[in-house]
């Protein structure tokens, strides 16, 4: 499996952005999607996270209410929608691919074995 972020971008204060994480491959063995991102200079941090079937769905305290997670199967693409974006949003944005069903254990890193590339969201004040 193979997964590629992308929709990062500049954004003010307040604003909304989309990310979008396209699976390719053998989706097949993916059973969740998690989102995290890393600022610079601090440790990575789990954003989000769905389970590809049944939909659970969990988030960060720091996202909560402003971020939605979704998925499309018949796209095999995973969306983040983030909204009131704060500049402590700025970071680099990964998505992740696990092949178990995640629960609480969605929130760590070492819980997913296929990694995207990161696409940068900035939020300016």
């Amino acid at each position: 499996v193979q997964l590629q972020a992308s929709g990062g971008g500049l954004v003010q204060a307040g604003g909304s952005l989309r990310l979008s994480c396209l699976a390719s491959g053998r989706t097949s063995s993916m059973r969740a999607v998690g989102w995290f991102r890393q600022a610079p200079g601090k440790e990575r941090e789990f954003v989000a996270a769905i389970n590809w079937s049944g939909g659970s769905i969990y988030y960060a305290d720091s996202v909560e209410g402003r971020g939605t997670i979704s998925r499309d199967n018949a796209k095999n693409m995973v969306y983040l929608q983030m909204n009131s974006l704060k500049p402590e949003d700025t970071a680099v944005y990964y998505c992740a691919g696990s092949r178990r069903y995640l629960g609480k254990d969605a929130t760590r890193g070492n819980e997913y074995d296929v990694w995207g590339q990161g696409t940068q969201v900035t939020v300016s004040s």
